[in-house]
This record gives C-alpha cells, sequence and structure tokens, in this order.
C-alpha cells in the first residue's frame, strides 16, 4: 500500500501507484504521476507536471518540476518525464519544458544524478547516464546512453554528448562531444577516445581498434573534416560505431564539434 508521512502535503489529484513511499515533510503537486516502487525519502518537492517511473528514489531536497529557469516561459503547460530505476540524490534539480523547446524535458532509465546536479528545460537525457556532484545540463541539451559526467562538469545549451562518452570533472563543455570520446578541461577538448569505459562495456579489441583508427584519421589526417568525414565512412563502412560518430559529426548542430587541443592520435 502507498506509505505517506503524516508530515507530507500530497494533493489529492496526484496520481500515486499503490506502493509509492512518500517520506517526512515532501510536497507533491496535482499534476504529478508516480509509478510503483517509487520512493520519496524526505523533504521532495514533486510539482508542475510531472511524470516518475518504476522504482525511481529522491533523496531530501531536491526541487523536480518546478517552473523552468528561463525568463521567457510563460506558465505554458509543459511536461518532465523521469523514467524508471533512476537515483536523484540531494538537492537535485530537473525542470519541464518550454515552447521554445518542444515542452518536454525528458530523462531515461537507470541514471544517477548525484547531489546539486541540475538537468536544464528541454533537455533528453538518455540511459545509463551518470551525473557526478554539481554537475550543470543547461537547456536544450541531448545526452547520449551510457554518457559519464566528473564532478563540476558544465554543458553549454544546445550541447550534445554522444553515447559512451565520458565528461572530466570541471570540464566547461561548449562544444559537441562525439560518441566514445573523452573530454577534459575549461575549456574542454577532445582528448581521444573513452577506451576505459569502453573495455567495461564489453567492447571487443576489434571494435575499439577500428575507432582508434577512425579517430586518428578524422582528427590528425590530411584535408578538411568534411573530407576525412567522407573518408571515414568509405573506409569503416562496416563498423556501426565508427558510423556513429560520422552520422553525429555530419549531423546538423547548433554546436560546433569538440576538437583536439593540438594534433593527437589514440
Amino acid at each position: 500500500m502507498t506509505e505517506i508521512h503524516p508530515t507530507a502535503t500530497v494533493d489529492p489529484k496526484a496520481q500515486l501507484a499503490s506502493d509509492v513511499k512518500v517520506g517526512p515533510y515532501c510536497v507533491i503537486g496535482p499534476h504529478v504521476v508516480m509509478d510503483e516502487g517509487v520512493v520519496l525519502h524526505s523533504h521532495v518537492v514533486v510539482e508542475g507536471r510531472t511524470s516518475i517511473g518504476a522504482r525511481t528514489q529522491i533523496y531530501p531536497f531536491a526541487s523536480i518540476g518546478h517552473a523552468p529557469q528561463d525568463l521567457k516561459y510563460k506558465g505554458e503547460p509543459s511536461t518532465l518525464e523521469i523514467g524508471s530505476d533512476n537515483l536523484i540524490r540531494e538537492h537535485v534539480t530537473m525542470n519541464p519544458g518550454t515552447e521554445g523547446g518542444g515542452m518536454v524535458t525528458r530523462v531515461g532509465n537507470h541514471c544517477a544524478f548525484l547531489a546539486s546536479s541540475h538537468v536544464g528545460h528541454d533537455s533528453i537525457v538518455g540511459n545509463h547516464v551518470v551525473f557526478s556532484n554539481s554537475v550543470l545540463l543547461a537547456g536544450h541539451c541531448k545526452i547520449g546512453d551510457y554518457v559519464i559526467f566528473g564532478g563540476g562538469a558544465a554543458l553549454h545549451q544546445f550541447g550534445r554528448v554522444g553515447k559512451h562518452a565520458f565528461i572530466g570533472g570541471m570540464s566547461a563543455v561548449e562544444s559537441d562531444v562525439i560518441p566514445y570520446g573523452l573530454v577534459v578541461g575549461n575549456r574542454a577538448n577532445l582528448m581521444g577516445l573513452n577506451l576505459v569505459g569502453l573495455r567495461r562495456r564489453g567492447f571487443s579489441r576489434e571494435q575499439m581498434h577500428a575507432m582508434r583508427e577512425a579517430y586518428n584519421l578524422l582528427f590528425s589526417g590530411q584535408g578538411t573534416l568534411r573530407e576525412r568525414v567522407a573518408e571515414a565512412a568509405d573506409r569503416f563502412s562496416s563498423s556501426p560505431e565508427v558510423m556513429e560518430i560520422v552520422d553525429f559529426i555530419r549531423a546538423e548542430a547548433d554546436r560546433a564539434i569538440c576538437l583536439p587541443r593540438l594534433d593527437r592520435a589514440v
């Protein structure tokens, strides 16, 4: 059965699954939907048109679903969609979308948002993503699956990070990060491939070898980047991982691609 602490304030219009647990001094608004097994530990505020997927846990002083921090927001009925099996730690903030960004902020499944991290309005976060402490995600960003952000990292609005990328701690990222990339610094530069993460996730030596060769061609080869991308697409057409990098670079985007500070092989 649903467990609601006597000190919690839950609007009667909120939709809570039968086994949701709401701890002391939590506040839940009228448009909130929570699936089975959701746990609010204490002092959590969930407002707006927010849905929270099964078994997600939210820790004290998180602010979820309040109006986006966008001065253009005029009260439009935008939403925040949070998937299942997420861990949302203390002081995390997540904002819904805006009319200028598609009206929805979306977080995938099996993610971890550590203390004081922020998900900005209209951002899309994939599955198995990790935000370490105090990671700041601006509005309109797109984060692929299995991305890891080190503590204190920040991503510029409209930024993209491809899947399996690693963002080093305290990095200020103002350009798009390729899939499988590793970036570090202020402002962040591409330092190579996230080889440690790829090994941990079971990528084969053959897959990583193809990615390393393609990376060196793309970022240390002759000619323009467009020419090198075309050559990589021809040479590595049988590698799904390389083609993901190629397609990411070719895609229309608001930000430039994050590049190495110097010609750097991996």
